[in-house]
């Protein structure tokens, strides 16, 4: 009797810790960066607005939760999410296998390569050999400041992190630094069609393995429920067109998910 009842007992600690585990979600906090246009930024009213936090905001409608964002600097972003700050990136966060030892993404959001800035006429390559001399700046926390340290700093290049994208922009426009490495649609969009992306001009995507391209949500590692319910939610806005229709908003005909 008593090894029927300890059998019982383990059962029902089993079924509790299960209940506890399928965690039902009646929000999704998302932290994001809003120096990154037309991926996330900060409208004159001061909410947030961009490509990343309309999809965000689609997948939470499908889902049925509320979406609550949260602005984070980016290199914040997986220390705050192993805390439990929020529950998920979407911050144009880019899938690599250092950030996979560290935390769980969800599907791919879309794809974009890296690409240099440097000055109209510079004859600047987004080579460690043209660089030489040179100083780049890199947000904190980014594919690019990896890059930058192991490859280009190595042989010479000066490279300056910065807190946020938008400090990047003001000392590349300053003349404080030579050209800078970010995401190349960022670039395109967010830097280059600006009164102060004048007189500047876009490299050709830069490929490293240290700098792959597909995008997607970070989620705490482990947290299977929340992977699964947001993998629900970004088929969903494909199948209904959401997907597309917020593509074309921002970026026309480009197809930034199958690129």
């Amino acid at each position: 009797m008593k090894k029927a009842w300890l059998t019982l007992s383990a059962l029902a600690l089993m079924a509790a810790a299960g209940a506890l585990q399928a965690k039902e979600y009646k929000e999704i906090r998302f932290a994001t960066d809003p120096s990154y246009a037309p991926f996330e930024s900060k409208a004159p009213d001061g909410s947030l607005v961009g490509f990343d936090i309309d999809l965000g905001n689609a997948i939470c409608e499908h889902l049925k939760v509320k979406c609550v964002w949260m602005a984070n600097d980016f290199d914040g972003m997986i220390p705050g999410l192993k805390a439990r700050k929020f529950d998920g990136v979407i911050s144009s966060m880019t899938v690599t296998e250092a950030r996979k030892k560290e935390i769980d993404f969800s599907d791919k959001l879309f794809t974009s390569p890296t690409a240099m800035i440097s000055k109209k006429g510079s004859g600047l390559m987004a080579t460690p050999e043209s660089l030489k001399g040179k100083s780049v700046g890199v947000e904190q926390g980014t594919i690019q400041e990896t890059y930058a340290k192991a490859k280009l700093e190595p042989a010479g290049v000066t490279v300056k992190s910065y807190q946020n994208q938008d400090q990047v922009y003001a000392d590349l426009v300053s003349g404080r630094l030579d050209v800078s490495l970010q995401d190349m649609l960022q670039a395109e969009q967010g830097f280059l069609t600006t009164e102060q992306g004048k007189g500047f001009e876009i490299s050709k995507p830069v490929h490293d393995p240290l700098m792959p391209a597909d995008i997607a949500i970070g989620i705490k590692k482990g947290n299977n429920d929340l992977r699964e319910m947001i993998n629900k939610g970004i088929k969903a806005i494909h199948a209904d067109g959401t997907y597309d229709k917020l593509q074309k908003k921002y970026f026309g005909e480009i197809d930034i998910y199958n690129d």
